[in-house]
């Protein structure tokens, strides 16, 4: 997908609520969360996803020392990707028990043991052109991008064994 000048988008932000247990999208849309588990190194959240054709559960971990946000979406029938995690590049806040993530436009998709892609480049220089971004967001945006592909690349594309190196040990329902 190619972005271009005068319909990029603001960068997204999601709030997490964990004391109420919502998840609020960058539309404003609020859906209801089974768990929420806050550890040291992020917060983990699990829920369904009602109204979306193409998969019908998501598990993400939001990871503010590393700039990420790591999601296992769980594919509905006819709609699966070949894909193992999907990680958006992401600035996080966080006020007691809320937390909030800003989407800095890139993703990395993982194909454990095979490799990572990364997506979106052109909606971060868009961004950052039309002053969405500053020129240190975005050059932050891609120093996170770089650690991550370079990480999971040293640790043959497995999440757990690039996060091990980090103490950072994830845990997820299907996973």
């Amino acid at each position: 997908m190619t972005a271009h000048a005068g319909t990029i988008h603001p960068p997204k932000i999601e709030t997490f609520d964990v004391a109420n247990r919502t998840n609020t999208d960058p539309k404003g849309i609020a859906r209801a969360v089974e768990e929420y588990r806050v550890e040291p190194f992020g917060l983990y959240l699990a829920r369904p996803a009602p109204g979306r054709a193409q998969f019908h559960y998501l598990e993400s971990w939001v990871l503010p020392a590393l700039g990420l946000r790591l999601t296992d979406y769980w594919f509905c029938s006819g709609h699966e990707r070949d894909q193992d995690f999907y990680l958006d590049v992401v600035s996080v806040q966080r006020d007691g028990s809320i937390w909030r993530t800003t989407d800095w436009y890139l993703d990395l998709v993982v194909r454990e043991g095979d490799r990572v892609d990364v997506l979106d480049t052109d909606e971060l220089l868009a961004a950052a052109t039309a002053g969405l971004l500053t020129p240190r967001e975005a050059e932050h945006a891609l120093r996170i991008t770089y650690d991550t592909v370079n990480g999971l690349a040293a640790h043959d594309y497995r999440v757990d064994r690039w996060l091990a190196t980090r103490d950072i040990h994830l845990t997820w329902r299907r996973h």
